[in-house]
């Protein structure tokens, strides 16, 4: 296993690249950190789940989750992934979006237990990251450092693959693409965003305007973000 794989330049929708690749037929989905739901709606309205378990842990997020009435085979709950409301071996699929590296380091490795736990035999997880390198990674870092916190996400993934309680199927790196129109948009997007605390002091936030700025062209500024996804998967016996 690796961390990032700087001679991938692929650039794919991950969204589609993961409806081809898990077997999401009939299968009963927990997505953990859902946030807006974006993927969620996605997933469900390809009508070939059973149903989704959408997790978030912001408060304020899944308040705006609960308002959604129109997705019939999906329930909301408030939770995080080292404390899963769900039964043993309840789920086929269990999908993670650039969310572990929010897990407080210390329950990481729980997180990646709980998992386990709830996933039947031979179920996958699908468990995406973004590596930590790229140019909007470098306007990123200037407030919101995660460098540490992504290192020990993937020490987690690598701590489960070791026990055995998962094993690595595949591992996958590529690029996806990130587009703003404004630092406007950025600014909403990135800075002010419900699930952090980012409080920029003026000399800040205009160092960060400035380098945003150097990507700012008539029709925006576009950002290629490597990614890495750890497939994984329960073992048949467990």
């Amino acid at each position: 296993m690796k961390i990032a794989d700087p001679t991938q330049t692929t650039l794919v929708n991950e969204v589609k690249l993961m409806l081809e690749a898990l077997p999401f037929d009939g299968a009963r989905v927990l997505e953990l950190g859902c946030g807006k739901a974006e993927k969620t709606r996605t997933l469900a309205e390809t009508g070939r789940v059973a149903e989704i378990l959408a997790l978030e842990v912001d408060q304020i997020q899944h308040a705006k989750n609960l308002q959604i009435t129109d997705l019939p085979n999906v329930r909301f709950a408030h939770g995080g992934a080292e404390a899963i409301p769900a039964e043993d071996n309840s789920f086929d699929i269990v999908i993670m979006f650039k969310s572990l590296h929010h897990v407080p380091v210390e329950h990481m490795d729980t997180a990646l237990s709980e998992i386990a736990r709830v996933l039947k035999p031979g179920g996958l997880a699908w468990i995406s990251e973004p590596v930590f390198a790229g140019e909007l990674n470098e306007i990123m870092r200037l407030f919101h450092d995660e460098k540490i916190v992504r290192e020990a996400a993937f020490a987690a993934v690598c701590r489960a693959v070791e026990d055995g309680c998962l094993s690595l199927k595949e591992e996958r790196f590529f690029n996806t693409r990130s587009q703003f129109d404004s630092f406007d948009q950025f600014d909403a997007r990135m800075i002010r965003v419900t699930h952090s605390n980012h409080s920029l002091s003026p000399d800040l936030y205009r160092a960060v305007q400035e380098k945003f700025a150097a990507h700012l062209a008539p029709a925006g500024a576009t950002f290629l973000n490597p990614q890495r996804v750890d497939l994984l998967q329960k073992p048949a016996g467990n």
